[in-house]
């Protein structure tokens, strides 16, 4: 025969095992002040760290991605120093074995579910460590270039000369090919123009040559260099290449700008013209001949 059921002993059960535990964090209320005044403690002890690595260490590194990286590091190696000994203080050693001993199948677990988010973590300690790029360098990978304004665990940020930002996971930097213009202080340009073809092509190599020599210094092992390049539709087109000071894409343009005002003011002193595009219509039937000049290179 089954035993009655009654309420008032299961209510009684139930004040009993909350009394206990009750008692029990009574009991362990001093330890758990203690495990909180522990983490505090060792966050506080985590900054100061971090300050006096990032002000004594840290600080001959010139890397600075290297420096935020590892004061990450560090911080987060003390946090984690404090928590596993609040855990000791509360008396739960075995939960702290059993955390220890998950670890291993939880990062297997998570390595295969963050993939992406590891691959980036470990290609922004990449980034962080090579020396051919840090902050403040101006960059161009791809379709996107600008000022490298910051290095983290998950991606690289550029600011763009419009000072807009791009953000590129770093796998994907990591994977890819990029130019660092402020490696060098000395880089070398080309622009490109074209002279009709009645123009003495000696005379017009011997006059570009000059000037962009004049204007733009060329140090030891340095020189500009002139190369006609093709027969065009209306011109015989050429190159000249010279070295100059850039960093940046800035200087290259201004530089660009600079020697292609001098180019044109020059051969407009020498009578060289600069011949544009021109389209002849016929209209045999009638006779009609008609020639159109169109500098946009467009029939209208």
């Amino acid at each position: 025969m089954s035993e009655k059921f009654s309420f008032e002993e299961s209510v009684s059960k139930i004040w009993d095992k909350l009394d206990g535990w009750f008692d029990a964090i009574i009991l362990k209320l001093p330890n758990f002040v203690m495990a909180i005044l522990v983490m505090i403690l060792f966050y506080f002890m985590a900054q100061s760290i971090k300050r006096l690595m990032r002000k004594y260490l840290l600080s001959r590194i010139a890397q600075k991605s290297i420096q935020d990286i590892s004061a990450k590091i560090i911080f987060i190696i003390v946090i984690l120093v404090g928590f596993f000994i609040a855990l000791s203080v509360l008396g739960l050693n075995k939960v702290l074995t059993s955390i220890l001993a998950g670890a291993g199948v939880l990062g297997l677990a998570i390595g295969l579910a963050l993939q992406g988010t590891l691959s980036n973590t470990f290609g922004g300690l990449v980034l962080s460590f090579m020396d051919k790029i840090k902050i403040g360098d101006y960059i161009k990978t791809g379709d996107a270039d600008g000022f490298v304004s910051e290095i983290s665990l998950r991606n690289i940020v550029l600011r763009q000369p419009d000072n807009n930002y791009i953000i590129i996971p770093n796998s994907t930097f990591v994977d890819n090919s990029f130019t660092n213009y402020s490696i060098s202080e000395r880089s070398r340009i080309a622009v490109n123009c074209g002279v009709g073809y009645g123009s003495d092509l000696q005379e017009v190599e011997d006059l570009v040559t000059r000037i962009i020599d004049e204007s733009f210094e060329q140090k030891e092992s340095e020189s500009v260099e002139f190369f006609f390049t093709e027969f065009g539709d209306s011109s015989i087109n050429f190159m000249t290449r010279f070295w100059i000071d850039m960093v940046n894409s800035k200087e290259e343009h201004a530089a660009r700008h600079k020697a292609v005002k001098l180019i044109k003011s020059h051969f407009d002193s020498a009578g060289i013209s600069i011949p544009f595009p021109i389209r002849t219509l016929e209209f045999p039937k009638n006779g009609i001949k008609l020639d159109i000049n169109n500098s946009n290179n467009e029939n209208r």
